[in-house]
């Protein structure tokens, strides 16, 4: 079998390339994001071009009149927007062509960062020509000059050297790398200042033949893919090569795909995601995990209107349901538009059901993925979502998700599958596999250590809802008390006294031996034996009836905990917690 390949390999000046950059006809795809290199790393770039060493190869996409909708844009320095429809996309090298473009060719000087990394320097660079001609006993990387934007180098509040005009550059012998591809024009004005003497004529010489001469024949190697190739297979081109060490995210990509039909994806974003942030549930969901939402939405109602046009005989190639970045990456502007609003207001409904359960901000949810897979299921169900049976079910599906890890494998096709299953089955049809498979082993207690685990997560969320009180105030842990008071989970038994009464730290590090309370309440506890502490909230004014009442609410005997008995509290407890457990399932055990 023939192997087509899917790219061509081949070389450019980079003389060649730059003018292209400048000309437009070489652009950015605009999901590349602006990056820019510290001052340091550009010295290396140029220094390394000096010696006719190689820099890498540069990735570019063949832009034709093909399927491919990414909106080019100019790299950094380009101050017009060229009108020239680009026939090159970098895909990677954006940042050393954009460096080389500036230094060499825009006449303007490099932006860069400085050495913090923190704020933008505009720098020229130079080549000091003695020292370049020095190499190897001088580094060339030594005969790299850069100043800021006046040419100016101060030490000390002292002038050291000044290149700010053409005759001081003549008079130091350090020339302009803005002047690269003008050299014969700067050697003319240079053997004018130092009328014509030989011994400069004579250095000039040889710095043309083994600085400048490197530079003006410099080429640079290039893959460039071919036009056939299909968007996300571009996109997995760029994110393999993408040297900028970040990632990219399919939030990116649809920008630059939706900005064809001149829409701004960000500028949509950004006012949702201002609603979201009033909402402390809705804090952490990103412009990916909207488009998910939508591209679930999306699929699902194509696959039904499938369903309802097509006979029975012909449903064997049922169209997807799902959110991977290949679909993401097939969502259509059109798609978007007619079912962004509803999704933004399913994550809304989905943001009220859980605060109902004692979940208050994002911290508490146990999967990202699981919080828009509710908020695609939302958005179907409409206003039947305020049922108290739905939301019941909802309820059952959730804590059977989260408690059982079931989106810690494959959270996008296990998304697809709930939102198709869920929905027929609160339509009458049988449970979602997700429900169905769900058990809960008691070991599993033993282990949650980790308070941003998703199972720890859900237990505490679990217990909350249950309806715990706090040990001093005996208030609810209601959403203002979450907040005011820094409600966390804490030890019963403390840890301080679980280490004297020589407890094995993995046991009374479980979340058998945790339980939510105020941090001014587990101050009061301290490393106390817990007869001592609650002896000191009775002291408080708090009756003995009263405490019992407040402990049980935790799912804790009084009894055991008063008589410092560890063993007897931790079964009792951990049989209770199950119960809880299996009842938010739907399950018996």
């Amino acid at each position: 079998m023939e192997l087509i390949s899917t790219f061509d390999i081949n070389k450019e000046a980079l003389l060649d390339l730059l003018r292209g950059i400048q000309q437009g006809k070489v652009q950015l795809p605009d999901f590349q994001r602006d990056f820019v290199w510290n001052a340091e790393r550009i010295s290396r770039l140029l220094c390394s071009i000096s010696l006719a060493y190689p820099i890498g190869a540069i990735t570019t996409f063949q832009l034709s009149h093909s399927q491919l909708r990414f909106k080019p844009r100019s790299l950094a320095g380009i101050n017009t927007e060229p009108a020239t429809i680009p026939s090159l996309l970098i895909l990677d090298g954006q940042q050393r062509l954009t460096s080389l473009y500036q230094a060499l060719l825009s006449q303007q000087p490099v932006t860069t960062k400085n050495r913090s990394g923190q704020k933008l320097d505009r720098r020229w660079y130079y080549i000091d020509i003695q020292k370049a001609l020095s190499f190897p006993s001088i580094d060339r990387a030594e005969a790299i000059v850069s100043l800021t934007e006046n040419r100016i180098l101060r030490e000390y509040g002292n002038v050291v050297l000044d290149l700010s005009t053409p005759d001081r550059e003549f008079a130091a012998d350090i020339f302009p790398l803005a002047q690269i591809f003008n050299y014969s024009n700067w050697r003319s004005q240079y053997s004018r200042f130092w009328d014509y003497k030989p011994a400069k004529l004579e250095m000039l010489d040889e710095f043309e033949s083994r600085v400048i001469k490197n530079f003006e024949h410099y080429q640079l190697p290039m893959i460039q893919l071919r036009s056939e190739l299909s968007k996300e297979a571009v996109c997995q081109v760029f994110e393999d090569t993408n040297s900028s060490n970040k990632p990219l995210n399919l939030f990116d990509l649809i920008t630059a795909s939706f900005a064809a039909d001149n829409f701004s994806l960000r500028e949509d974003w950004e006012e949702r995601e201002l609603r979201f942030q009033q909402q402390p549930l809705l804090k952490d969901v990103k412009g990916g995990d909207f488009l998910q939402a939508v591209c679930l939405i999306s699929t699902y109602f194509r696959r039904s209107r499938y369903l309802q046009a097509t006979s029975h005989q012909a449903r064997e190639q049922l169209p997807g349901v799902g959110c991977t970045g290949r679909e993401i990456l097939n969502l259509t502007y059109t798609e978007y538009q007619h079912w962004a609003d509803a999704v933004a207001v399913g994550f809304e409904d989905v943001a009220r059901l859980l605060h109902g359960h004692k979940m208050f901000e994002a911290a508490d949810l146990p999967y990202p993925m699981q919080l828009v897979t509710l908020a695609a299921i939302c958005t179907v169900l409409k206003e039947r979502v305020a049922a108290d049976k739905v939301r019941s079910q909802l309820m059952q599906w959730f804590w059977c998700g989260a408690l059982c890890e079931s989106f810690s494998g494959s959270p996008t096709g296990r998304a697809a599958r709930d939102l198709i299953e869920t929905i027929d089955w609160i339509d009458g049809g049988s449970e979602p596999m997700t429900i169905q498979q769900a058990v809960f082993d008691e070991s599993w207690l033993l282990t949650l250590r980790n308070r941003r685990g998703a199972i720890f997560k859900a237990v505490a969320a679990l217990l909350r809802n249950e309806g715990v009180l706090d040990f001093i105030t005996g208030e609810k842990i209601t959403d203002t008390k979450y907040f005011e008071d820094k409600v966390d989970v804490h030890h019963i038994f403390p840890r301080a006294w679980c280490d004297r009464s020589e407890i094995e730290s993995k046991r009374y590090n479980c979340f058998v031996n945790k339980t939510p309370l105020s941090i001014r309440t587990n101050r009061v506890l301290g490393s106390m034996a817990p007869s001592k502490y609650l002896q000191k909230v009775e002291e408080m004014g708090t009756s003995r009836e009263r405490l019992d009442l407040i402990l049980r609410s935790h799912l804790i005997d009084p009894d055991c905990l008063r008589n410092d008995d560890f063993e007897g509290c931790f079964h009792l407890r951990q049989q209770a917690l199950m119960t809880m457990i299996y009842k938010a399932m739907g399950k018996s055990r």
